[in-house]
């Protein structure tokens, strides 16, 4: 009896085992971030801190930025990516914004890696042409999935893509800069949430296989406010 006793609690314990690392295995594909920083666990802004700051002017961020305002037509189910006619595009004051932004930067003397990444799509290489110069900017079309995820997709296409973005934000920037990437918003409570027009989510990456540490989130109201403290007088 002892020893049927031991075999049944031994079988209970290898069961258990299985399903405590299928549990873990399935938190993690649902959000690859949740290992280094869960959607929605921002802190309250810093920015306004000097550390954090003067950390982004050492560089080693990954600033990640939606477009501008773009309220101006509609992706068209045909749309081509070299006819903004079929997308939805930049308004005046997406346009405007998108300046701002980018002068706010030199500004506040952050330095950033060029070229600068965007999606293909036209709002977001206007927006990122006009922040830092066409010249300076590189069109990825990984992001491009990153706006599908907003779509009805299959659940293993959508993990595929949330774990592919994983391994793009713990990739650490040439040193003494910023990596910024104009891209897109995502679904609520999926990647790095939800994101307004040009607000900029702070990413720390920890490096390859090393995952990376949402820092926090800047609304642009926020940054032309910091810049705005920061001119000369």
């Amino acid at each position: 009896m002892n020893k049927l006793l031991h075999e049944k609690i031994m079988k209970g314990r290898c069961k258990l085992k299985r399903l405590c690392i299928t549990v873990i295995l399935s938190l993690f594909l649902i959000n690859p971030t949740s290992m280094v920083g869960a959607v929605g666990t921002y802190k309250n802004l810093t920015l306004f801190a000097p550390s954090l700051l003067n950390s982004l002017r050492q560089g080693g961020y990954i600033l990640y930025v939606r477009h501008g305002e773009a309220t101006e037509g509609e992706d068209q189910p045909n749309f081509n990516f070299e006819n903004c006619a079929t997308q939805r595009n930049l308004s005046m004051s997406g346009r405007k914004q998108a300046v701002q932004f980018g002068k706010a930067l030199r500004d506040l003397k952050i330095p950033l890696q060029v070229p600068v990444l965007a999606s293909p799509f036209c709002r977001t290489r206007e927006t990122a042409a006009l922040a830092f110069g066409k010249s300076d900017v590189q069109t990825d079309p990984f992001w491009v999935n990153v706006n599908n995820l907003s779509a009805s997709l299959p659940y293993a296409q959508q993990q595929a893509t949330l774990v592919a973005l994983t391994s793009v934000l713990e990739q650490i920037p040439a040193p003494g800069t910023n990596r910024v990437i104009v891209a897109h918003s995502f679904p609520d409570g999926v990647g790095l949430g939800k994101i307004s027009p040009l607000t900029t989510v702070v990413v720390k990456p920890r490096g390859h296989g090393k995952g990376f540490e949402i820092v926090d989130r800047i609304p642009f109201d926020e940054l032309l406010r910091l810049q705005e403290k920061t001119l000369p007088m």
